[in-house]
């Protein structure tokens, strides 16, 4: 858990609400000066950045509550991908599908066939290269020295950038900024969606499976057409 400037989400919400304040799941200065009066007075440091230990004290045993279960569209039959794409990518589709609007097959088909084939079938999170060639890309948001190497790709469609990386921090409430290695490990399929939807592709997607389709989604995902027969197949 890290909430701080900068973080969206329900769990900012669930902290306004906590605070008083109006919940709009835009953690900004009102809500950074009332996590500080609030730090100040429990006894913790007022930095106005909410950890673990923050949260605990705010909200005790609530943090131990059963989420709702996802329900899918019925036209997504999840057990047809047995033995094809591996269990732990199928248990990550269902918060993701819901939070994306993956609302049938042909969106989740084109989706799962990209990252199956960006990620070597789903075996590799983390880009292969050291990440330097990326050092000073002013068009990643790479102004800083290290950069290149510390924020390159990772999960099933290779976030790569300092800017990319704050921008999904915003977005999922956590600081992969100060710790990367979260886009491979806890979102490798999240941050796959996240290029998905800020990208416009569920548009695309939604047009039909021909060749000229999937070379229309592919384009926008790899820049040209590269392992097209795989993705297609």
């Amino acid at each position: 858990m890290l909430l701080k400037i900068g973080s969206k989400g329900e769990d900012v919400k669930k902290l306004q609400e906590k605070l008083g304040l109006g919940a709009d799941g835009n953690f900004g200065p009102n809500t950074e000066k009332a996590v500080k009066e609030w730090q100040s007075k429990n006894g913790l440091t007022a930095d106005g950045v909410v950890g673990d230990k923050s949260w605990e004290k705010l909200f005790g045993n609530a943090t131990e509550t059963v989420a709702e279960p996802v329900v899918l569209n019925s036209d997504l039959k999840l057990e047809k991908l047995k033995g094809i794409i591996p269990d732990k990518v199928i248990s990550q589709i269902p918060a993701t599908a819901e939070k994306f609007n993956i609302t049938n097959t042909l969106r989740l088909a084109h989706f799962l066939s990209q990252c199956a084939h960006e990620s070597g079938n789903f075996k590799w999170v983390t880009e292969f290269a050291s990440g330097q060639a990326y050092e000073g890309r002013k068009d990643l948001g790479n102004t800083q020295p290290g950069d290149g190497v510390k924020f390159k790709g990772r999960g099933y469609i290779q976030l790569t950038g300092r800017a990319n990386y704050t921008k999904f921090s915003q977005f999922c409430g956590e600081d992969c900024v100060a710790n990367p290695e979260l886009v491979a490990t806890k979102f490798p399929m999240l941050s796959a969606a996240y290029f998905f939807d800020k990208n416009k592709l569920w548009s695309i997607c939604d047009k039909g499976a021909t060749e000229t389709d999937v070379k229309a989604v592919t384009k926008r995902v790899n820049g040209g057409y590269n392992g097209l027969d795989d993705r297609q197949k």
